[in-house]
């Protein structure tokens, strides 16, 4: 469920609803202005007649309009600071808090007056990310509040406005996958239905899709991977996805992107409590959906750019057949890991995926995406990835497009300590837990990935174990999985790959 948004220069008279917007302490933007004398002052009376509505940041207040007027309802946005409020992210939070007022107040056909395209563009983004609803498990409810059925947003620019939604629309469509993704409940989201779904997702929109099943990943040597869903009835799977949307160039290396795609977490045999189970562990695979998303925005925008994406799927379960502390296992690289925690399963997951993409594809750069520990929502909660680069241009690279993107990054360190604390065994030449424990656990996740990283291939790797979910609402997105990383990604390859290539 989303707003179906729209722009253009003039206003409709079928309109039931019109939003306009106020700056800090109740100055009217030119377009509230000019409702206000349409409608005789009833927005410049109203407003000094009570003292809560200031114009304030995500400020809204429903008015009824004038039983002459030609609509219904006129809805105030505060803005703040008119000097500080500028940017798409910040008119992304107003359009958020418009998209709940107009669903508690009923609006069904709607015009928005923008001052400007970057406004209209901005409000448009935000209103489609909050209004964001999973209910397909539920009977729907007559009462339910429900988006408009259409929104308009009036600027001069609308035309042009209208061409630029184009990419902004695949990337909702990415995020709302994404966060479809990590919802669904995992009897019906495990490894295999999973790996179906990508398929019927994605390859209608040109994206050549390989799923590997769990005979293919013993063949290949994936054993680190099998070893993870050995434990489960649902077999382990991966899957590969490639977009080559750019022109063929001799020597020209693809994107990689890496997801963890674990399921559902129980730890195995270090088994969590229960309360960490429940409404969080099925989103142990919120890296990968981050992946799946953003290859569905490259898609749909026909993105000029060579990716290719490799999601490692799998369910950590206890069983009588589970992976056991103690046990060495080999991973595809051919290095062996002793296994001193079973709930440090992600990263063996990757470090195969990881191993792959490198010996198959060979790409200029990886970015791999999970929700690899607890410790990094330790450090930075819910409001930051955290991220560990080896690249200095391409952390310069992330951090941009994670500004502009609102799906933010803090840097973290790699560090020789680190790895060598992952080196810690004594009969294996890893630990997948390291010495430092119960000390810098996401920095030594970060380095056990590290040590399966070709010696001067830029990489990424970004936690996102607290930035892929939120216990409270925000502006563009309710209480719910964030699709983070999915936006982000199609950001980097927008001004990363995309700016270089020429036109045509």
């Amino acid at each position: 469920m989303t707003i179906p948004v729209s722009f253009d220069q003039n206003r409709s008279s079928a309109a039931d609803t019109v939003v306009v917007f106020v700056y800090a302490n109740n100055q009217l933007c030119a377009q509230a202005g000019m409702i206000d004398r349409e409608t005789e002052g009833l927005i410049t009376r109203y407003l000094s007649s009570q003292e809560r509505f200031q114009g304030k940041e995500g400020q809204t207040l429903v008015l009824t309009g004038p039983l002459k007027s030609a609509f219904l309802r006129i809805v105030l946005c505060g803005l703040g600071d008119p000097e500080t409020y500028k940017g798409d992210t910040a008119y992304e939070a107003a359009g958020g808090a418009i998209a709940v007022a107009l669903e508690n107040a009923g609006a069904k056909n709607v015009d928005v007056l923008a001052e400007n395209e970057t406004m209209a563009l901005g409000l448009g983004v935000g209103m489609a990310l909050r209004a964001y609803r999973f209910d397909k498990y539920k009977v729907p409810e007559d009462e339910a509040p429900l988006p408009p059925a259409s929104v308009r947003i009036v600027t001069k620019n609308a035309e042009t406005a209208q061409d630029a939604w184009k990419s902004r629309a695949a990337m909702i469509a990415g995020v709302y996958l994404a966060r479809d993704l990590a919802t669904e409940p995992p009897n019906a989201l495990y490894p295999d239905s999973y790996a179906k779904r990508i398929k019927a997702d994605l390859g209608p929109l040109g994206v050549k899709v390989e799923i590997f099943d769990e005979k293919k990943l013993e063949k290949l040597g994936f054993y680190a991977h099998l070893a993870v869903a050995q434990g489960a009835a649902n077999p382990a799977r991966l899957v590969v996805m490639r977009w080559n949307g750019a022109a063929k160039k001799a020597g020209k290396k693809p994107l990689a992107l890496v997801g963890k795609g674990i399921t559902f977490d129980t730890g195995g045999v270090h088994l969590k409590p229960g309360g960490e189970m429940l409404n969080i562990m099925k989103m142990d695979m919120a890296g990968s959906a981050a992946v799946v998303g953003a290859m569905k925005a490259l898609a749909l925008r026909k993105a000029r750019a060579d990716v290719v994406a490799v999601v490692g799927l799998a369910e950590n379960r206890i069983s009588h057949n589970s992976y056991l502390p103690g046990d060495v296992i080999r991973t595809l690289a051919g290095k062996s890991v002793e296994i001193d925690n079973t709930d440090a399963e992600g990263r063996l997951v990757l470090a195969d995926a990881l191993t792959y993409v490198q010996k198959t594809f060979d790409p200029a750069q990886i970015i791999d995406l999970a929700t690899l520990t607890g410790s990094v929502l330790i450090a930075l909660g819910h409001e930051y990835g955290g991220a560990f680069v080896n690249d200095d241009t391409m952390w310069t690279a992330l951090d941009k497009a994670g500004t502009a993107s609102g799906d933010k990054l803090w840097r973290l360190p790699l560090h020789e300590t680190y790895r060598k604390s992952m080196k810690s065994s004594a009969i294996a030449d890893l630990s997948n837990l390291g010495s430092m424990t119960p000390y810098g656990g996401t920095c030594t996740a970060a380095a056990f990935l590290e040590l399966f990283i070709d010696e001067g291939r830029p990489w990424a790797h970004l936690d996102i174990a607290g930035s892929a979910w939120i216990k409270t609402d925000r502006p563009t997105c309710p209480k719910t999985f964030t699709g983070f990383g999915a936006r982000l990604l199609d950001r980097f390859v927008a001004d990363t790959i995309e700016a270089t290539v020429s036109p045509g």
